[in-house]
């Protein structure tokens, strides 16, 4: 059955000016090279056109535009073929959750597409946040959309779309964004101070994504029943059907381990 790309896609040519030539727009391409990029398949036997899987994908982004969907600076070279990840991968009592983040990388589409997460608990400095950034990044290399906050910091944005002007995000539209992404990354998740106001809109969030089958990845630095105590049942009890028993991280602060030495007092500066 003969196939072909249903013309139109990601943009016609381009409309120059009076004397100047037209230049052909940029054109998408398609990741699993099906289509040519305009999302669109057509049987021209019985002239039906089918959308292709990437445009789904493309919807996707669209939706998540206005979210924190980028590594912090600092987390953008992690790598688990680097300190501090590939030390923490040769200690006896890491080495397997390293091996747990490494696993659910390599298989990040299926587990995106499966609404899995990962929970990630241990003290300061053990590497939480390092080894939760490789699987947002594995998401974003992927061509998957992620939102990537921490738990603080996502509450500060939430509370900027109640005082929102015209032309930005309204709360709703935020709170659709933030729900709509492959994967939400909420790091520090129990550092905020209990409130109501503050479980319910984490629990909406949560409840949602849990129901909607999508994934979550969370780092903290309470233990199990803490966290229930922090943010309660419900919230936790759905955090564990979607990311599992929690990879507890052990050992000192990496940190200080991998900051740089202080110069000698007799150098200059």
């Amino acid at each position: 059955m003969p196939l072909r790309a249903l013309d139109g896609g990601a943009g016609g040519p381009g409309e120059g000016g009076p004397g100047r030539p037209s230049e052909p727009a940029p054109r998408a391409v398609c990741p699993f090279a099906v289509c040519d990029g305009s999302g669109w398949i057509v049987d021209d036997e019985n002239d039906l056109a089918s959308p292709c899987k990437c445009r789904a994908r493309r919807i996707e982004r669209a939706r998540a535009r206005g979210i924190s969907a980028t590594l912090p600076r600092r987390y953008r070279g992690v790598s688990f073929e680097r300190p501090p990840v590939s030390e923490m991968a040769r200690q006896p009592g890491m080495r397997n959750q390293v091996a747990d983040v490494r696993e659910f990388c390599e298989q990040i589409d299926s587990r995106l597409d499966e609404g899995r997460g990962l929970w990630i608990q241990g003290t300061t400095g053990t590497g939480k946040t390092t080894l939760a950034m490789l699987a947002s990044k594995a998401a974003l290399d992927a061509g998957r959309t992620a939102a990537v906050y921490s738990l603080p910091g996502l509450l500060a944005r939430i509370r900027r779309t109640f005082d929102a002007e015209v032309g930005e995000d309204s709360y709703f539209t935020f709170f659709n964004r933030l729900v709509s992404v492959d994967l939400l990354h909420l790091d520090d998740l129990g550092a905020e101070s209990r409130t109501e106001w503050v479980l319910e809109q984490l629990y909406s969030i949560i409840d949602r994504r849990y129901s909607d089958e999508r994934s979550v990845i969370v780092t903290t630095n309470l233990e199990e029943p803490k966290l229930f105590e922090q943010l309660g049942e419900r919230i936790v009890s759905r955090l564990a059907e979607i990311c599992g028993d929690p990879l507890v991280l052990t050992g000192s602060d990496k940190r200080l381990e991998y900051a740089p030495a202080p110069a000698d007092a007799g150098e200059s500066t």
